[in-house]
């Protein structure tokens, strides 16, 4: 379910938000799995890393652009 930043930047702030708690979710999951050495595949605790990352940064971008359209009408 990892998704590309183009198609993320499609989603609203909430779906994002939504997304981020579901993928950190997992990936907590995923991390006592290996833990446990029950996790098969390996490499998707690094696509959810990136994919944390990914969602992290959108957020971030969005909140800088709301802060700076603020400043502006000030």
């Amino acid at each position: 379910m990892t998704s590309t930043a183009h198609d993320l930047r499609e989603l609203n702030d909430a779906e994002l938000i939504q997304r981020l708690a579901q993928t950190k979710e997992e990936q907590f999951n995923l991390r006592f799995q290996a833990a446990t050495g029950e996790l098969d595949n390996t490499a998707r605790l690094g696509d959810l890393r990136r994919e944390v990352a990914r969602l992290n940064t959108l957020l971030r971008e969005r909140e800088i652009a709301a802060a700076e359209a603020a400043e502006e009408k000030s």
